[in-house]
């Protein structure tokens, strides 16, 4: 049932909650041990009195006192020690008359026959109080004579043992024991001696307001976290939880994001992360979309190509136009077929780099392996020589990066130079440090040179500027070679060499 009724409830409603319970619970024992308290500590003092009570009646049988005013006032002026500590002591004889009391012993005038007003009566053990008394509290004080408790204690079932009821007024909590005095089986009288017990208040009071002002403290405390965590953790959270809906539903709404992201906390870099990472899936769907409406674009041109060819071939009875219709009908297929595997490779390089990590790598490992897999291919193949160079030979070549995407990048880089490239001729890659630490790349060919004069667009999507091989390429190996280059955070530039023929593209590499 708690685990249901807290699955449906918000964080900051949970934790309230469950401070409740807490509090509840705190509250409830603390309660039963203020509860307990005031008569542990009467049962002490009750102890004492049973000791005193037990004294004087063994010195009243023994100076066999009679419970008469003489006597009894000559006994209370002799034996004043045992009552040092107690305020009051009273004695009545058999027949409940008044015959003694140390308040009359100071020369006081006041009449034995005065009654102790009893304003409020609580008996500690309710086994040893008689029934009679065992009354519930009202709001109004009630009056009940001392010799009215002592006739009702009489007649109960704990007549001849000792007990202890408290009364109170405005300014003293009163602790009264009362017995009967027997002498030789035959009850005498009765005595009841009084003591001050505002320490026991005094203590239970000062207990009491401890745990009221710790409760309050706890509550402010708890009022305040509430808030904080309110205002500096859960509505942000509530914030970004609106933001992602927002984003789910393409919204055009405004988001305070950008508010958050400038936090300085853990929130701030989960905003940031959140932010980025959206902008990333976002820049990706994009990109696939427009890929995916490029791709379309590019295929209908040799779509049309073929519907026309097939259509003009099976009116043509020429042998040797039939033959180039099909030669444009296998063409048209093979560049829809180079697009439609260039496209794949592209998405599961799309896939592969969000599962791949980067490291240190040495790029100058990486190029002379690529380097002598080229040479070995097209040296003898076609006697294009490929050379590679380093400016600093005391430097190492370090980068943070994928070893094969960097493989790749060189690979579709040398691909490129030599489509563009004659017999014979040489292609030189280099690196080098620059003077901010940077590592550039560079390849360097003696073909035609680039035709373009805003080069940039050689990196865009399904460019090919080759009218001698058209249809031979798809036009993203350039663009392959660019998305790489961004994920190592690097640049890549392409540019006509000045002092000779040919075409360098550079790509910089950042600092590690």
């Amino acid at each position: 049932m708690i685990n249901k009724l807290l699955k449906n409830l918000s964080i900051l409603k949970k934790f309230l909650l469950i401070n409740l319970i807490f509090f509840t619970i705190i509250g409830l024992f603390t309660l039963i041990y203020l509860k307990g308290v005031q008569p542990n500590l009467i049962q002490k003092k009750t102890a004492n009195h049973i000791k005193i009570i037990d004294n004087t009646t063994e010195h009243i049988k023994r100076l066999k006192i009679k419970f008469e005013n003489d006597d009894i006032r000559k006994f209370l002026f002799s034996t004043r020690f045992l009552f040092q500590n107690l305020d009051r002591v009273i004695l009545f004889n058999n027949e409940f008359k008044l015959v003694g009391d140390t308040d009359t012993l100071d020369l006081d005038p006041r009449s034995f026959s005065q009654r102790l007003n009893v304003v409020e009566s609580e008996i500690i053990d309710k086994e040893k109080k008689p029934k009679a008394l065992q009354k519930k509290n009202t709001t109004q004080p009630t009056t009940v004579p001392l010799k009215e408790i002592i006739t009702t204690y009489v007649s109960s079932k704990d007549y001849g043992k000792p007990y202890t009821f408290t009364e109170e007024n405005y300014n003293q909590f009163l602790l009264i024991t009362i017995k009967n005095v027997s002498f030789e089986g035959r009850n005498i009288g009765f005595l009841a001696i009084t003591e001050n017990a505002n320490d026991i208040k005094s203590a239970i009071d000062e207990r009491r307001s401890f745990i009221i002002r710790t409760a309050i403290f706890v509550a402010i405390v708890i009022f305040i976290f509430s808030f904080v965590l309110n205002r500096y953790f859960l509505k942000p959270i509530q914030n970004l939880v609106l933001y992602t809906n927002m984003i789910k539903e393409k919204s055009r709404k405004k988001t305070n994001i950008e508010r958050l992201k400038n936090r300085n906390d853990e929130l701030g870099l989960l905003s940031k992360s959140l932010d980025d990472m959206t902008n990333e899936l976002q820049k990706r769907i994009s990109n696939a979309e427009n890929f995916s409406t490029d791709l379309v674009h590019e295929i209908r041109n040799p779509l049309a190509s073929l519907k026309s060819a097939s259509e003009i071939l099976s009116e043509t009875e020429d042998s040797s136009q039939r033959n180039k219709l099909v030669d444009i009908l296998s063409h048209d297929v093979e560049r829809i077929e180079r697009l439609i595997t260039d496209y794949s490779q592209m998405l599961k390089d799309e896939v592969a780099l969000s599962k791949e990590k980067k490291k240190k790598i040495n790029l100058e490992t990486i190029i002379k392996s690529v380097v002598d897999d080229f040479n070995n291919i097209y040296k003898v193949k076609r006697g294009i020589n490929i050379l590679f160079e380093k400016k600093d030979k005391n430097f190492d070549y370090f980068i943070f990066g994928i070893e094969n995407r960097i493989e790749q990048i060189i690979a579709n880089l040398l691909d490129n130079s030599i489509s563009f490239s004659e017999d014979n001729k040489t292609i030189i890659v280099s690196i080098f440090k620059n003077s901010d630490n940077t590592i550039s790349l560079k390849v360097i060919d003696e073909g035609k040179g680039f035709k373009e004069k805003e080069t940039k667009k050689i990196f865009d999507r399904f460019y090919s500027n080759r009218p001698d091989k058209f249809g031979e390429h798809s036009g993203l190996g350039l663009n392959i070679v660019k998305n790489l280059v961004d994920l190592h955070s690097a640049t890549i530039t392409a540019s006509n060499n000045i002092n000779q023929r040919g075409a360098n593209i550079e790509i910089i590499f950042p600092k590690i």
